[in-house]
């Protein structure tokens, strides 16, 4: 059995799969020049026998109309390269195409503009396919960007809108607070010209890797950690055995939400406080167990009764307000860490609104899930 895969190229190398075939007819031979006396079986040694990375035969394809691969398998293992050779039919772009349109769309519209250099230094193609993809863009979307002749580059048109990735502000000025603290991001060379930004200080938290890498395998391997832990509630460390099924972070600090076989409950474990650390057997506690991890909690919040007409409306557009109310949807075993960073921990209406700009209103149903009277 033959199995024939056709691709393709863009002008910058990028290969991409058009579909795979699968032939079983004795007398087919790879098409090379008429002359050539290549079997079939002698044309699969010129060629890898797996599909990744293969080595194209040395000749242009004719009759395929492109740039194919021919392997000799065994048909009972068809299965096996078909499952990843499904072509896909979402889009006629390559995937490569996609990401260097979804980066014209990002550098346009936080940018503002774009020019042949941004695409070729941060996608690393030529001049010639960085022309061909920002031409490309204009003529399947039209007035989204244009010439601008006076400037010599590409600028956003009136009737812009992306096609090929979400416009976040919240994950841009995230990516903007971690790049000022110096921290890796994922594509950081697309956000260029941004301003200086400044964030509030916190403690540095003190993490062990080892202990951060037997909590992930510990999750992943489903087995017992064998620790002593620092509580608030305890004088001294106390020896814990845990069995941890996932990581909540509470906005400052990393917790290891694990079965505690002393207590015979789920808790949080913070990562901080744990020493001794070490990998115990496998355990069969079911994570689906722990309620309070999969349950949630709708907190209804609003402006500040006593604030005045217009601090409500500030308050309103702050925090996305509609009516007056947002939901904010928190896992319950999240509840207490939730409240505490909004200031909703404490009897929030009896604060000063200058200090406290929201209230919990639906504290009657949120608070006894905390074991706390209301009244």
């Amino acid at each position: 059995m033959w199995l024939i895969i056709q691709c393709s190229f863009d002008d910058s190398g990028h290969k991409a799969l058009l579909g795979a075939d699968c032939r079983c007819e004795t007398s087919l031979v790879c098409p090379h020049d008429s002359d050539s006396n290549m079997s079939p079986s002698s044309e699969a040694q010129c060629c890898r026998k797996h599909y990744i990375n293969p080595e194209p035969c040395p000749r242009l394809v004719r009759g395929l109309g492109t740039w194919a691969w021919f392997f000799l398998i065994d048909p009972s293992d068809f299965s096996d390269y078909s499952c990843h050779m499904t072509p896909s039919t979402d889009s006629p772009l390559t995937r490569w195409q996609r990401d260097r349109r979804a980066f014209i769309e990002h550098r346009i519209f936080w940018h503002g503009s774009i020019g042949l250099a941004d695409l070729m230094e941060v996608m690393g193609i030529s001049r010639a396919q960085a022309s061909k993809d920002l031409n490309g863009y204009i003529t399947d979307h039209p007035d989204h960007l244009f010439y601008d002749k006076s400037a010599r580059t590409y600028v956003i048109g009136d009737e812009f809108q992306a096609h090929y990735l979400t416009l976040d502000p919240a994950e841009l000025l995230g990516d903007m607070v971690a790049l000022s603290r110096g921290a890796a991001v994922p594509k950081s060379d697309w956000i260029v010209g941004h301003p200086d930004v400044l964030v509030p200080g916190v403690p540095a938290r003190g993490l062990d890797p080892l202990t951060v890498r037997a909590v992930l395998m510990a999750c992943h391997q489903k087995r017992k950690l064998l620790l002593t832990y620092q509580s608030m509630s305890q004088p001294a460390p106390v020896h814990r055995e845990i069995a941890p099924h996932g990581l909540a972070h509470d906005g400052f600090r990393w917790h290891a939400r694990a079965y505690c076989f002393r207590t015979d409950t789920f808790k949080d474990f913070v990562l901080g406080r744990m020493a001794d650390v070490h990998l115990g057997d496998a355990t069969d506690v079911d994570p689906l167990q722990d309620r309070d991890w999969s349950e949630t909690v709708t907190l209804l919040i609003g402006p500040h009764p006593q604030l005045s007409d217009s601090q409500r409306r500030a308050i309103e557009l702050d925090y996305a307000m509609t009516g007056g109310v947002a939901e904010i949807h928190v896992p319950k075993c999240l509840l207490f860490y939730n409240l505490k960073r909004l200031g909703l921990d404490a009897d929030s209406p009896t604060r000063r609104p200058e200090d406290q700009h929201i209230v919990l209103l639906n504290a009657d149903d949120v608070l006894p899930l905390l074991g706390r009277n209301t009244k």
